[in-house]
């Protein structure tokens, strides 16, 4: 008896102290992977030639819309079933969006190395400095923000609708601006609020396997945060 205490007080702390770092880990590297399969999948789009298949000298191709209504497709779909399917495929899954992201990215980003190649760095900066300021906010933070929860969502729901309006419609510069504008601070917002809600989730959830699936879905709701205040501010640093 005098040889098992030790034993559970040790296991108690490693599950308190250095499972949530296990968790977290887990997180951003598959976060930060998806990232990094985006930026090479869009560059090498583009530096193959691949631009073609995308954008042509009157706009769109179908291939640009059937990859971007395919990827908001299988991101919901991936959200919907997170809890239901196995953490690996999860994760092939979270890959193949980032992939397709890559793909719907290219045009963005062969417009910025068209207009100003050093504005896709910067935007790249500005986007990481506010995911990490905003991460480690929502960490941190004493203050409940689940209260944003609706209004996030219905922000993100009107980005959506806009930005498939803009498909038919150009809209006005001035317009843009306000569009772009919104989404950073909605997304950066949205950083802080995932963070707060998948620290609190870990505390609950007593089972590894849904801990894991937990990864998995909190590091997709992650990237598309960090990718859409790429995206946002990088239309921001390439206004008229």
């Amino acid at each position: 008896m005098v040889q098992k205490n030790p034993v559970r007080v040790k296991k108690s702390n490693s599950q308190t102290v250095g499972g949530i770092d296990l968790y977290l880990k887990k997180i951003f590297t598959l976060m930060f992977g998806a990232v990094a399969v985006t930026a090479i999948t869009a560059f090498i789009t583009i530096y193959l030639g691949g631009i073609r298949l995308l954008v042509t000298d009157g706009g769109m191709t179908p291939m640009f819309y059937i990859v971007i209504f395919g990827g908001l497709a299988l991101s919901i779909w991936a959200q919907v079933r997170a809890f239901s399917m196995r953490p690996a495929l999860a994760a092939v899954l979270l890959f193949i969006y980032a992939v397709m992201i890559g793909f719907g990215l290219t045009p963005i980003i062969w417009g910025g190395l068209a207009v100003n190649p050093a504005s896709i760095v910067w935007a790249f900066v500005i986007a990481a400095a506010m995911f990490g300021f905003m991460a480690a906010y929502g960490y941190k933070t004493a203050k409940d923000l689940s209260f944003l929860g609706i209004f996030l969502m219905m922000g993100m729901i009107g980005l959506i609708l806009v930005g498939i309006v803009s498909m038919i419609w150009t809209l006005g510069g001035t317009f843009s601006t306000i569009v772009c504008a919104i989404g950073v601070l909605v997304f950066a917002l949205f950083t802080a609020y995932d963070m707060q809600t998948l620290k609190r989730s870990y505390e609950v959830l007593g089972d590894d396997v849904q801990k894991d699936q937990l990864a998995v879905l909190g590091a997709l709701h992650l990237y598309i945060s960090f990718i859409a205040m790429f995206q946002y501010v990088l239309g921001l640093l390439n206004r008229d």
